[in-house]
């Protein structure tokens, strides 16, 4: 990203410092949150200060894209362990660690992001794929993690019933955690045909298109008088206020997309209800080498959110078609085609 705009160009390779590797990227997946960056990179810039690394974003430099990635071990910095060796396929969380701060991968202009041939990663972050998995598959691990994350924190018992409030790759990513949690009935809403489809195959029992039907409507016919857990996953302004109105009272709302601007919602409401609110973000690292387990083992199939793939030069067209949610879910993009 270069003055708002996504170019390609060359940049000096990226060195790894005292306790990095450098990886060769083998498949990135394009996130929404690279679209909003680029869309609005400032509202990105004031999320990034409220995580505490004021510094990492400046939107007049250039910024290479990129966290959900699968790469291959080229070299070593100083100071390395180098308990694997060169050309091992790794994961990893999309951050850096450094003295005095962690430099998120893919929205720091400091460290090189997974639409970059080369990047640098934390050695002790990185985590070997197992041999039989494919890169594209291996790279859905980032995405899928949140999702495990969120029912995680959701702290679900067996009388809670489970409303996901959007099925693109968020909402995708907590229906599995939720089917293999043992949840049920798993409700979930999307606008999309393409998207509920998907939901059914990660184990949604019932999908809603929410322009016929109010999803919370749907939810009490299935539920009946059991305890509502609603996941929001569209990031959509506006839309936390239109959960916090429909939901019966003493519900808990999790809020996993992500808005990056400014929203309102209305206390007295949540307060005459008694609501409960759990906001999320990212995972553990214990999270993030479970879901890379359960995607290599099959327990998450997650071949079917990959709709597209693309190279270097695809990319535009791809943050364009990603906006069309009846076309696709997860495009992958392999930084060595052109």
């Amino acid at each position: 990203m270069r003055n708002s705009e996504l170019v390609i160009d060359r940049l000096p390779d990226p060195e790894p410092g005292p306790g990095e590797i450098l990886v060769r990227t083998l498949a990135c997946g394009i996130c929404s949150a690279d679209i909003d960056t680029v869309r609005d990179a400032q509202a990105w810039v004031d999320q990034v200060e409220d995580w505490g690394n004021a510094r990492a974003l400046d939107p007049a430099l250039d910024l290479v894209l990129g966290h959900e990635f699968c790469a291959e071990i080229v070299d070593y910095g100083p100071g390395t362990a180098r308990r694997l060796r060169t050309g091992t396929r790794v994961v990893s969380m999309p951050a850096i660690m450094r003295p005095g701060m962690i430099a998120p991968i893919g929205l720091s202009n400091q460290v090189t992001g997974g639409y970059g041939e080369l990047m640098v990663l934390s050695e002790p972050l990185a985590v070997e794929v197992p041999g039989g998995l494919g890169s594209e598959l291996a790279a859905m691990t980032e995405p899928m993690a949140s999702g495990v994350h969120a029912v995680a924190k959701a702290r679900l018992d067996e009388r809670d019933a489970p409303l996901v409030v959007g099925c693109g790759p968020a909402g995708l990513a907590v229906i599995a955690a939720l089917q293999q949690a043992g949840a049920e009935p798993i409700v979930a809403a999307d606008f999309s045909p393409l998207r509920r489809e998907l939901a059914e195959k990660l184990g949604a029992h019932v999908v809603v298109d929410a322009a016929l039907h109010a999803p919370l409507e749907v939810w009490k016919q299935t539920a009946g008088t059991r305890p509502a857990v609603i996941f929001e996953c569209t990031g959509v302004h506006g839309m936390f206020q239109k959960l916090i109105s429909a939901a019966p009272r003493e519900a808990r709302i999790v809020a996993v997309g992500i808005c990056p601007e400014d929203d309102t919602y209305r206390p007295i409401t949540a307060i005459a209800k008694e609501l409960n609110v759990q906001f999320v973000l990212g995972y553990t690292p214990a999270e993030f080498s479970e879901t890379l387990r359960r995607i290599a083992e099959g327990v998450y199939d997650v071949t079917p959110l990959i709709t597209g793939r693309v190279g270097m030069s695809g990319v535009s067209s791809a943050f364009v078609e990603l906006e069309k949610p009846d076309l696709h879910a997860k495009i992958m993009l392999d930084p060595s085609r052109s």
